[in-house]
């Protein structure tokens, strides 16, 4: 494998920075845009190259040292080299950019990026593998596993609960979920505070005296309990049957969950005695999909619906902006609001507000 000296311009959603070698893109991790750096190619395809960090030639002003002592080996974490305030930059020209590549918007209305209060010690729950009396964390573009003791960007408590497994004589082969709390078995995200300010966002975005809010992926009801004083119904849909159970848990009579696929949303309305068709006017719809965004006929439900507002929420900019470049035949985006839902790591949440 050959070294080269490189100049990082970017650095591209995913994390890695990137500079050009004879008019290819090469794909460094653990660079900051600004950077001269030395790397080593280790794989090399006929449009980019990726390389492996050597030495940093000129450092930017942006980088800090990491505080975990197994950041650039742990697969996790991707910018604990970065400042947090250029973490932020970074993640809200990612979310810009992509919308604009792949979603081809031409006039972005960005919101600032809300960051989160703690950048270490945020995450209430990990998710840690044991191989062969190793527990911890897979290494970096590898299947093999880092054996560790303390995670950074998780809670004292989910660390505690780390100390613990990590103490029993034998632990068998597996995958273990630690949690701040015993939680019932329902999906909710890993940092509270950027959460509850995605809801808040949310809910200040929602205008009052409406007729019916469709929730699609409700889980719990997260943002729909939230909403209850603005809707004269609410409708929550959710494939996820603990979930729905919770959400019925104390439901008022103005909410309907139902345990049941997305893909079915007309079904789900009708089912729920709820009559829509020409009065779309005082309805609208939040969708909060995993990482592989919305199938080719959630989005067709959707445009079928034309509900008057759209709430889209994302953890995967680049399925966001694949389901956005068809939605915007009908719809027209308000605003685009990113979250640091995860410090340190590549990962980014986003908000888009849409109307019809």
């Amino acid at each position: 494998m050959r070294i080269v000296d490189l100049k990082i311009q970017d650095v591209a959603f995913g994390g890695k920075g990137v500079g050009r070698q004879n008019g290819k893109a090469v794909f460094v991790p653990y660079t900051i845009e600004g950077e001269t750096v030395s790397a080593e190619i280790v794989r090399e395809k006929k449009q980019f190259a990726e390389a492996d960090l050597v030495d940093v030639k000129e450092s930017s002003l942006d980088r800090v040292t990491p505080e975990c002592p197994y950041f650039g080996r742990c697969g996790g974490c991707a910018y604990q080299h970065i400042a947090y305030e250029h973490q932020l930059a970074i993640k809200w020209r990612q979310v810009r950019d992509v919308l604009k590549r792949i979603g081809k918007l031409k006039d972005v209305p960005m919101r600032p990026i809300i960051p989160s209060p703690q950048q270490y010690g945020y995450r209430n729950r990990i998710t840690v593998h044991a191989q062969d009396g190793v527990i911890g964390f897979f290494r970096r573009d590898s299947h093999r596993l880092i054996d560790i003791e303390r995670c950074p960007i998780s809670r004292d408590d989910v660390n505690h609960a780390l100390s613990e497994l990590r103490a029993q004589q034998q632990v068998r082969d597996g995958h273990y979920t630690l949690r701040a709390s015993p939680s019932p078995r329902v999906f909710s995200q890993t940092n509270a505070a950027v959460a509850n300010a995605l809801r808040e966002l949310i809910v200040g975005l929602v205008a009052p005296n409406q007729q019916l809010l469709i929730d699609a992926y409700c889980s719990a009801g997260f943002f729909a309990k939230a909403l209850l004083d603005k809707f004269e119904r609410v409708i929550g849909i959710d494939w996820d049957r603990f979930a729905i159970a919770a959400a019925k848990e104390n439901a008022s009579p103005k909410e309907t969950y139902i345990a049941g696929d997305v893909e079915d949303v007309e079904a789900a309305v009708s089912a729920a005695n709820v009559e829509i068709a020409g009065d779309t006017a005082a309805t609208t719809m939040i969708v909060d999909p995993p990482a592989t965004g919305l199938s080719a006929n959630v989005r067709k439900a959707i445009v079928d619906l034309a509900p008057d507002a759209l709430i889209y929420v994302s953890c995967n900019p680049p399925t966001l902006a694949r389901d956005l470049k068809e939605l915007c035949e009908k719809f027209t985006i308000d605003s685009v609001t990113p979250l640091d839902m995860f410090p340190q790591t590549a990962e980014i949440e986003v908000a888009v507000h849409l109307h019809a």
